[in-house]
């Protein structure tokens, strides 16, 4: 046995747990993540006011692209019920926390899984979460770029004599919903190209079935996107149909360079 083999050998004994020390360290990770998350709801409880700008600027901005007349009554947000004010200030600076905290949660759960991990499998999963996080931040900022145009369009149909109250918290759901499908739509190219490292996906087949592809593309932007308007559909299509064609650029040089190693041997 070689040295290399005796020192992995050792390593893997040494990293060896019991059960109940994984139900310890896995419970003291989410009392770690627990209490990140709840320190920054608190800190987002602060900064709610810019938040609340910051997620109703599209509506906002889509009624001044409507133009409504002197006459004409303008689309507002409304607040049903006499708690509903603290009840989404809560919701939000909750979801403000979640994503400040999304850091130290990450890692916890990374600590958590990394040590069962072999040294590949750790390459493959930081390459594809430092690849990931740029494209799914991305997508969601397409997302907030295309809100204003896709409510608009929506607002549009609303019979002149018909006051639209639009209320806040279904507001906000449609805000995330909006944002969190063009940001994992963004990351369908990336699992492509990782399925060709793996040898499941080779390009040729991504050429062969690329206009199925491209159709297939076009219908889950229509379906996913919550707007279903023709603009917000083909913003998110034609960004994916990009990726698609980067990731098969690159399945193909990894085909080429695979099929060398393997002529090589």
């Amino acid at each position: 046995m070689s040295v290399e083999q005796l020192n992995s050998v050792e390593e893997s004994g040494a990293g060896r747990m019991t059960l109940r020390e994984h139900i310890i360290e896995l419970r003291n990770r989410l009392l770690i993540s627990v209490l990140a998350i709840v320190v920054c709801t608190v800190g987002a409880w602060f900064i709610y006011h810019r938040a609340f700008i910051f997620l109703t600027d599209p509506f906002y901005e889509s009624v001044r692209q409507l133009n409504p007349g002197a006459g004409e009554t303008k689309p507002i947000l409304t607040l049903a019920g006499v708690g509903d004010a603290l009840t989404f200030q809560i919701k939000v600076s909750a979801l403000i926390g979640l994503v400040l905290s999304g850091p130290i949660w990450l890692y916890q759960l990374w600590a958590f899984i990394a040590p069962g991990l072999h040294r590949s499998e750790k390459k493959w999963a930081i390459l594809f979460a430092a690849i990931a996080a740029p494209l799914f931040a991305g997508g969601m900022a397409v997302a907030y770029w295309t809100l204003p145009k896709g409510i608009a369009i929506l607002i549009s149909f609303t019979p002149d004599a018909v006051q639209n109250l639009v209320e806040v918290p279904h507001y906000l759901d449609f805000v995330i919903r909006t944002m969190l499908v063009f940001g994992i739509a963004f990351l369908i190219p990336l699992v492509v190209v990782l399925l060709n490292m793996v040898g499941l996906v080779p390009a040729s087949a991504l050429s062969k079935f690329r206009p199925y592809i491209i159709l297939v593309i076009f219908v889950f932007a229509a379906v996913a996107t919550p707007s279903g308007d023709p603009f917000t559909m083909c913003l998110l299509a034609i960004p994916m149909c990009l990726l698609f064609f980067v990731a098969e650029v690159i399945c193909r040089i990894n085909d080429r360079r695979r099929s060398r190693k393997t002529e090589e041997v």
